[in-house]
Parts: structure tokens; C-alpha cells; sequence
């Protein structure tokens, strides 16, 4: 199974957030939220939680 990532330099925002957070699925989905709360202050949600795991991509591995 692919790692999955989640990158705030793809989402505008005041802040101009540059981190990327890698690793399986629910623990990308988990930490993001956390982030999303604690940095762009939104509340933790399943439709939060949703919304990132609609923007994750799969992580590029260069052989």
C-alpha cells in the first residue's frame, strides 16, 4: 500500500503553512486534523476528516 500525503503548500491559507505530513492513511488523515485544528483553527469533524482524506496523494518514490 501506497504512504499517503498531505501538504498545506497545496491549500491557500494566511498562514502560509509549508508542512507536509507523510505515512499510512489514518495516520496522515489524524495528524492533519490535528494540525488543522491546532494551526488553521478549524474544528475536528468527520467532515473535516473526510475533506483531507479526499486531498491526500499518494507519496512519489524515486527508485
Amino acid at each position: 500500500m501506497p504512504r499517503k500525503i498531505a501538504d498545506c503548500r497545496k491549500h491557500p491559507s494566511v498562514s502560509h503553512c509549508s508542512l507536509t505530513i507523510s505515512g499510512e492513511e489514518e495516520e496522515v488523515v489524524r495528524a492533519a486534523a490535528e494540525h488543522a485544528v491546532s494551526v488553521h483553527e478549524h474544528t475536528d469533524s468527520p467532515e473535516l476528516r473526510e475533506q483531507i482524506r479526499t486531498m491526500l496523494e499518494d507519496e512519489q518514490v524515486n527508485a
